[in-house]
């Protein structure tokens, strides 16, 4: 059960002209946030099948650039371990496309909005001690990747948010039918699979009005017909 837990460690399921840039002095700033193209298995297939990605690229985990004690620019992220700091590289590392060019989008919030990231960022320093969601509950005290940087969003924004709840699906577009990995998973967890119930995900994430893509590590996988 945990090796599942951990494969979907950024579960989050239910919207821009590109400006993203490939030069090489590209730099990161604080409150950027990394949409990635994980290649999990089924589990990121799962995730990616049902909501369109900005591009219609393929995105299953989304992180988000904050400094840590020394002031070192790291990815929090929310995975099978809580809410977590990981390097820079370690994140970049994690898949990459047929030119060995990690699979991640960075999105920047708007310059209107840049002014809501120190309020984001203390919400998730409060949260760093908490633990995964495994149930996808975006009203308990744990917390799936995607959710943890809405809710800090919002939390700065006067709890209006900026990013969108759309009902989960775990049903497969094509034969409508629950994907057989969420029925184990689920039925791991003891738990009702939650479809319908409000949650996000980093593809519908990186389609918000309210960032722009301002860079491409490489190549993520898209959608196909």
């Amino acid at each position: 059960m945990k090796s599942l837990i951990h494969i979907v460690s950024c579960m989050t399921l239910s919207l821009l002209c590109c400006n993203c840039s490939s030069e090489p002095d590209f730099t990161l700033k604080e409150g950027d946030l990394l949409f990635q193209d994980v290649d999990c298995g089924p589990f990121c297939n799962a995730i990616e099948a049902v909501t369109q990605g900005f591009d219609d690229y393929n995105f299953s985990h989304v992180g988000l650039v904050m400094k840590d004690a020394q002031g070192h620019l790291k990815v929090m992220e929310a995975v099978s371990a809580g809410v977590v700091l990981t390097p820079i590289d370690t994140f970049l590392s994690r898949s990459s496309d047929v030119h060995n060019a990690p699979k991640v989008l960075v999105g920047r919030v708007k310059p209107d909005f840049k002014d809501l990231i120190p309020g984001a960022i203390d919400f998730i320093q409060s949260k760093m001690t908490a633990a995964y969601d495994p149930y996808f509950d975006i009203n308990n005290d744990q917390y799936y990747c995607s959710e943890l940087i809405h809710l800090a969003f919002k939390h700065a924004n006067g709890d209006m948010p900026i990013f969108k709840e759309y009902p989960m699906t775990f049903i497969a577009p094509d034969t409508q039918q629950t994907f057989a990995i969420w029925e184990t998973y689920f039925n791991d967890l003891n738990y009702s699979i939650p479809e319908g119930q409000p949650g996000l995900n980093p593809g519908g994430m990186s389609r918000s009005p309210f960032i722009d893509m301002v860079y491409k590590y490489g190549e993520p996988t898209r959608s196909t017909p």
